[in-house]
């Protein structure tokens, strides 16, 4: 026989104001998210885009999927990913600066005539 009382049978029970809680800061962080499309942002859009997923994110790993009252060690792993992600993401867009200035304004190719 083994001992349970490690190993509970019934997970983490989320209270429903928590729950609504992140529900409408999700929600008011996709608001932020459009409205920020339509300012004149043109070094740092890139960047708010990005951080606001992040924050979105990370959100729904702490409450949704109950990161937040795991082991330490998981919480580890997910900022662990979040760097190599954010790393990954700022290394790619580094390369695109070093050809920006190659660009011809208005001109998309594949976009031409049919």
């Amino acid at each position: 026989m083994s001992d349970h009382s490690s190993n509970p049978i019934v997970g983490h029970v989320m209270p429903l104001k928590t729950l609504v809680m992140i529900w409408g800061a999700l929600l008011v962080l996709t608001i932020v998210t459009v409205s920020a499309t339509h300012l004149d942002l043109p070094r740092i859009a890139i960047w708010v885009a990005l951080g606001i997923a992040t924050v979105k994110a990370t959100l729904v790993a702490l409450y949704f999927m109950h990161l937040r009252y795991e082991r330490p060690f998981h919480a580890i792993i997910f900022v662990m990913a979040v760097i190599f992600v954010l790393l990954f993401v700022g290394i790619a867009l580094t390369d695109t600066q070093a050809y920006q200035p190659d660009l011809i304004p208005g001109y998309a190719p594949g976009m031409g005539a049919r």
